[in-house]
């Protein structure tokens, strides 16, 4: 069993490196606007593939890049219908979850932008179809995405060890920790509440 994963590893990083940067970048981007792809598998084959720095950076980038194009398309294209739709219906419960999710706050944003098991796509929906603030929306990317690539990058080869590996898991914690006060540095900075 051992030698099957290695041998579809090694294909894998090999069909990459074959294929280069941008397959690797074209695979994560889709993965943003896709939810049910395995986001963690092909941070770890760009890492794998291209090196710890460059495999991070196409990692980190490419998703941004999704994230980005598909809280726009939900913004300024379906979400409008959506919106039509939910106001038709006079849902009050629906429209009380758009009204807190448009007024997050930054740092708690950021948060969940960085925790590894929350759906980006949902996230990108969420903000897009309720018009949280763009600048707000990309830096909130820009933070909670480096520690996100992080944890599938370097600890997320497996899940189990990842789970198994206590200083990963003080890792990533420490991340979550940075990624909340650099929010919070930010929201002063650039008053984005």
């Amino acid at each position: 069993m051992v030698n099957l994963f290695n041998t579809i590893t090694d294909n894998a990083v090999n069909y990459m490196q074959m294929y280069g940067i941008w397959f690797g970048f074209f695979i994560v981007f889709l993965e943003s606007m896709i939810p049910w792809l395995p986001l963690f598998v092909f941070i770890a084959l760009n890492i794998a593939s291209f090196g710890t720095i460059v495999g991070f950076l196409i990692s980190w980038v490419a998703t941004i890049c999704g994230c980005l194009v598909s809280y726009v398309f939900f913004r300024y294209f379906i979400g409008k219908r959506i919106k039509k739709v939910i106001n038709k219906k006079q849902n009050v419960k629906l429209k009380k979850v758009i009204k807190s999710i448009k007024e997050i706050d930054f740092s708690n944003l950021v948060l969940i932008v960085a925790l590894p098991f929350t759906p980006a796509f949902l996230i990108n929906i969420a903000c897009g179809m309720t018009n949280v603030n763009f600048k707000k929306f990309f830096a909130a990317l820009l933070i909670g995405k480096t520690s996100i690539v992080y944890f599938w990058g370097f600890i997320g080869k497996s899940i189990i060890e990842s789970i198994a590996d206590p200083s990963a898991i003080i890792t990533v914690c420490l991340l979550l920790a940075i990624a909340f006060f650099v929010s919070k540095i930010v929201v002063k900075k650039f008053n984005l509440e």
